[in-house]
């Protein structure tokens, strides 16, 4: 399976965390795009909290579950990924992203292995910030702050118009 859809894919490497997981999950119910997450998974799907953070969108989240990076890779063929991590070389506002790009960020405590990051295969992008006061943002603030500027960059933010 190609990136048939053009839209980028967000990729969780071995999350940790049932309500980071599930947070993301409606930031990808809110955009129309489609979850990967990487096992071993520090949850199980059917984790109280985990539903509880995604509330009810999880109807409207497209999940896909996959043993290992490599079956994802497999299963998927992107184009592009781009890893993020506190070790990144540039800063997530200066890629140019592409419909399409897989967007893959790690664990919380161990984030992305370095066998990965290190591999030269993949931009890695940093979030900044003060790094004298925190040592990263949180898993699901990370993700919607890049999701957010990677739709805003392609023109693909969905409005709607609500009326009263």
């Amino acid at each position: 399976m190609n990136q048939e859809d053009g839209k980028f894919r967000i990729v969780l490497y071995q999350p940790e965390i049932p309500q980071n997981t599930g947070n993301i999950a409606r930031t990808c119910a809110a955009t129309g795009l489609p979850l990967h997450l990487i096992e071993p998974l520090g949850f199980k799907l059917s984790d109280r909290h985990l539903r509880r953070a995604g509330l009810d969108y999880w109807p409207h989240v497209r999940l896909f579950v996959h043993k290992s990076f490599e079956e994802f890779l497999e299963t998927f063929n992107p184009q592009r990924c781009i890893l993020y991590s506190t070790r990144g070389t540039i800063s997530y506002d200066e890629i140019a992203y592409r419909p399409g790009d897989c967007l893959i960020f790690g664990s919380e405590t161990r984030g992305l292995p370095d066998d990965l990051l290190f591999s030269g295969k993949y931009p890695v992008a940093y979030i900044p910030i003060d790094r004298t006061r925190v040592r990263s943002l949180n898993l699901s603030t990370a993700v919607g702050i890049v999701v957010f500027e990677a739709l805003r960059q392609t023109k693909t933010i969905m409005t709607k118009v609500f009326s009263a």
